[in-house]
């Protein structure tokens, strides 16, 4: 492992010499950030690839990271752990660019469909409507003998013939539509 001016170039450095070089860059010490960009951005490369095959894009963003932590410089102290503020700034950014990728293509505006083709408002409208027949439709059925409501749940809810309601529930086919017959003129009464 080769040294230069007493520092380690394997991108590895103790905690004393990064402390000394965030302090000197807080005060705007040019080659104290570039010290701290020679010294991780392999690292910052290597784990990028790991996120992205883009390497482009793994590129720029470390460059924005490091452009923004030379803006914000005088915030660096607040920071407790720089490698990991660093891996947590390359993942975020690679996240943030790709939606953008995903959301802004390269189409003009004017080629884009639209999400949704319909009214928005009225398909809620319709929805708390339905919601609300729904809530109508459990509070009649409610009001109706175990049997009969159990009958009509069959036939008219879940869809099912005359003769697989006489198994499901043990009764003739004539005691089946007498039932159902039965339990709809109730619900008439009642809902009116």
């Amino acid at each position: 492992m080769k040294e230069q001016n007493g520092n380690r170039m394997d991108g590895v450095t103790n905690d004393t010499e990064l402390s000394q070089l965030l302090s000197l860059l807080v005060s705007g010490d040019v080659n104290a950030f570039s010290r701290i960009y020679d010294l991780h951005v392999n690292m910052l490369f290597n784990y990028g690839c790991r996120l992205t095959a883009d390497k482009e894009l793994l590129k720029d963003c470390i460059h924005d990271i490091f452009i923004k932590i030379y803006n914000k410089r005088k915030d660096l102290g607040e920071i407790t752990n720089f490698k990991s503020y660093l891996f947590i700034s390359l993942k975020n950014k690679l996240c943030d660019e790709s939606r953008k990728r995903t959301n802004f293509d390269d189409y003009p505006v004017e080629e884009l469909n639209p999400v949704a083709t319909e009214n928005v408002e009225n398909d809620y409208i319709n929805l708390e409507m339905e919601s609300v027949s729904n809530e109508r439709v459990k509070y009649l059925l409610n009001q109706l003998p175990p049997r009969q409501k159990e009958a009509l749940t069959l036939y008219y809810l879940e869809e099912k013939k005359y003769e697989d309601i006489c198994i499901l529930m043990d009764m003739n086919y004539q005691s089946v539509r007498n039932l159902i017959h039965r339990g709809v003129l109730k619900l008439r009464s009642i809902a009116v």
